[in-house]
């Protein structure tokens, strides 16, 4: 029964909700490299063996296969799934068939059908975040204080019950989870923090405290916090409603924050500002799936949104293996004229398919540490 529940209640939502992340991506790469008039032999949801498929009209193998941990299409000219080209292959085409290969097409179109890709999982974020805007509208509170916390950094720096946090470094906000977002991710890094008091601003400078916190579903996490209590929790908040027009203007802003919050995050994993324990794999992602299921069907879906953005940043690291790196590789050939040698290719997927492994090893080793400590 335990098993059972394990797999309807975590590994199920997780397949379901990367499936429609690796579809979305692989479509991306499918939809404008035939724009182009590159030809696909396969198109995978998963690697390994093909658990069921079809052949279309075009010769494209569409298929499901049995590790759900990501998905590929394999273009024409192709030796592999990462679109490593067969150069032995190319040397025995024709000139139209080489016209027809990924290799073998034009710069723009090559780079275009590989950004295609992250760019398919932005849209998608973008739009599942519209929809939910437009249906649910947005729970916002103001960013007036209504308590402040003992030995916090907001009390040190003087902020009190009653003030309105208006900026923060000199740029404007508008609702607490501007505050929340911005501070979060600035652990120990100093921060000025204006507030409104008896229709004056104040420019308070303050260090954020790092601090672990455990969110509703027992999961710890470390951020940075001021120590300042909102009216949204004391249950005081408001819903934000949209047109269909602002709600896509509302998820573009929101995706955005995801792609900065991101880089910012790296950046304090590199500064020793966050742990690298923070950082997941896939044990984890089937652990928030499960868990926002729990939730509701929006919850799921906002956290898909979420997972979308990250697979498109993931992708867009310059890497070989990853679409980054393909771009990283047209960018040498628009400067050098002509393309590196299939042996330097070779060698620099090798170097980036070794740390792609190591990467993930290392994240599922944080995913099995946290589950068990």
């Amino acid at each position: 029964m335990a098993i059972l529940s394990f797999i309807t209640g975590y590994i199920i939502p997780f397949i379901l909700v990367l499936s429609l992340l690796v579809f979305v991506h692989e479509m991306g790469h499918y939809l404008v490299g035939r724009w182009c008039g590159i030809r696909s032999t396969a198109f995978s949801v998963g690697f390994g063996p093909e658990l069921l498929g079809f052949t279309d009209r075009r010769g494209t193998r569409w298929k499901i296969s049995a590790i759900p941990l990501g998905g590929y299409v394999k273009f024409f000219g192709d030796e592999d799934a990462a679109s490593l080209p067969d150069a032995s292959g190319l040397q025995g085409m024709t000139e139209e068939e080489k016209a027809q290969t990924l290799a073998g097409a034009k710069l723009w179109k090559r780079a275009a059908t590989v950004a295609a890709g992250p760019i398919a999982n932005f849209i998608l974020a973008i739009a599942i975040f519209a929809v939910l805007f437009s249906v649910y509208g947005k729970v916002v509170a103001d960013p007036v204080v209504a308590e402040v916390q003992p030995d916090s950094a907001a009390l040190a720096a003087g902020v009190e019950p009653g003030d309105r946090l208006v900026a923060l470094d000199g740029s404007r906000i508008r609702t607490f989870d501007d505050v929340r977002r911005y501070v979060s991710v600035r652990p120990e890094t100093p921060i000025v923090v204006t507030v409104e008091r008896n229709g004056q601003d104040i420019d308070l400078p303050m260090i954020p405290k790092r601090t672990e916190i455990t969110d509703q579903f027992g999961n710890k996490v470390e951020l940075g916090l001021i120590g300042i209590v909102t009216n949204e929790e004391r249950g005081n908040f408001r819903v934000e409603s949209f047109t269909p027009l602002q709600a896509v203007a509302e998820g573009v802003t929101e995706t955005g924050h995801i792609i900065t919050g991101t880089f910012r995050y790296i950046g304090n994993l590199v500064t020793g500002r966050m742990k690298a324990d923070q950082l997941g794999g896939p044990v984890r992602v089937a652990q928030a799936s499960g868990q926002m299921a729990t939730l509701g069907f929006a919850a799921v879906i906002q956290l898909a949104a979420v997972l979308s953005v990250s697979i498109g940043l993931l992708n867009l690291m310059p890497v070989p293996v990853l679409d980054g790196g393909h771009l990283v590789f047209y960018a040498i050939e628009a400067v050098r004229g002509r393309p590196l040698g299939a042996g330097a290719q070779e060698m620099a997927f090798r170097i980036g398919l070794a740390m792609v492994l190591s990467l993930m090893v290392f994240a599922t080793f944080n995913d099995i540490s946290n589950l068990i400590g």
